[in-house]
């Protein structure tokens, strides 16, 4: 059933594409075992997330023409506040901010969370832009140890353990 409707999503994603009438994201979640750690990509609609760093903000925030630093800052402070690994329940690994990518109508960041061990699984919390709107999906698509799966996490189910 978990299937079936992360299908149904991933399609209603592809269809509305243009319209932007849903609010989604979509991560790229990489297990490195080598490198004991997880890599990111996170991939946000600009008007939304512009909408969510500027929440509290002076004067609204802009991914382009904004300061880098303060750009920077903001996207790290709400993806630590919205987005929790953790090897076990109630862990906070801490996440490296790597960068951000400009696509279309949609940004790429990317991001690392270091291990102290290899693992088979990780507990993740995502919430990624509820805050700012309620009918927010966040699509968690993740390949480790040769094993690809995909989960959704939305209001009422943003926490989940991801295992391989």
């Amino acid at each position: 059933m978990r299937r079936l409707s992360l299908l149904v999503a991933t399609l209603l994603i592809s269809l509305l594409a243009a319209a932007h009438t849903y609010h989604a994201s979509i991560m790229e979640l990489h297990y490195n075992a080598s490198k004991q750690q997880l890599e990111v990509a996170l991939k946000v609609f600009t008007d939304d997330f512009e909408k969510a760093l500027s929440t509290g903000q002076p004067r609204s925030i802009s991914l382009e023409q904004s300061p880098k630093p303060q750009v920077t800052a903001l996207v790290s402070a709400l993806l630590r506040r919205s987005i929790v690994f953790g090897t076990k329940p109630g862990e906070t690994l801490p996440i490296q901010f790597i960068g951000i990518q400009k696509e279309t109508d949609a940004h790429w960041l990317y991001f690392a969370v270091k291990l102290a061990k290899p693992i088979n699984g990780i507990y993740l919390r995502h919430s990624l832009l509820e805050d700012t709107f309620p009918d927010q999906m966040n699509i968690v698509n993740v390949e480790a140890n040769g094993k690809k799966q995909s989960a959704l996490f939305k209001d009422g189910d943003e926490s989940q353990k991801l295992t391989w």
